[in-house]
């Protein structure tokens, strides 16, 4: 009896040491699929778009190799000569003070850098009944707008958030771009949840 308590008690400390070297990143993911006749989505090849606003912007092109990754993972093929897709990659962050219950106090935002995976320019701003130090969280947000380059058609819009406590930026940007082809090319109807399991 008393091995089998020693060996329940080594499974048990076997779990939570697992369980605490990871953590699950949630997104809500909206994607809307829209492709017509002709028009194959798996496999194609593609090239990524820019708008002005992001040329010579290195957290474009951060973002732009973050997202080939997850577009690699659901069969899509990076090539620019021969390409039948454009892919314009969007993506955003902001940090915020926390209240108790994980919603932001009001003035706390700030922008953050996906690059860098490091916070800039916060705003703070502090009212009654706020925790000292109140806790940091991070609202980030991706977008991909897959366009058919011989019609022009918008054949796949997918978007993906995630708020957090998680401060490191640059691997939380890439897991969102995983969520966000999550079920690929043919995603549900409506918002979905998507768990994703990342080493903390």
């Amino acid at each position: 009896m008393k091995r089998l308590a020693t060996l329940f008690t080594l499974f048990l400390a076997t779990l939570l040491a697992g369980c605490a070297g990871m953590r699950v990143v949630d997104s809500q993911v909206l994607a809307v699929a829209s492709v017509p006749p002709g028009v194959q989505l798996q496999g194609a090849k593609y090239r990524f778009e820019r708008l002005p606003s992001q040329a010579g912007n290195p957290e474009a092109g951060l973002a732009e190799q973050q997202a080939e990754q997850a577009l690699a993972a659901v069969g899509l093929v990076r090539d620019d000569a021969a390409a039948q897709l454009s892919v314009l990659v969007g993506f955003q962050g902001i940090q915020y003070l926390a209240d108790p219950w994980g919603s932001p106090y009001p003035g706390t935002y700030g922008s953050i850098s996906v690059a860098r995976g490091a916070p800039w320019g916060s705003g703070v701003g502090f009212g009654m009944g706020m925790r000292f130090p109140p806790p940091t969280h991070y609202r980030r947000e991706v977008s991909l707008i897959l366009r058919d380059l011989r019609s022009g058609q918008v054949v796949y819009e997918t978007r993906a958030s995630h708020d957090g406590p998680w401060s490191d930026s640059t691997t939380i940007f890439a897991t969102l771009f995983k969520a966000a082809l999550a079920n690929f090319p043919n995603p549900p109807a409506g918002p979905q949840r998507v768990n994703i399991e990342i080493p903390r």
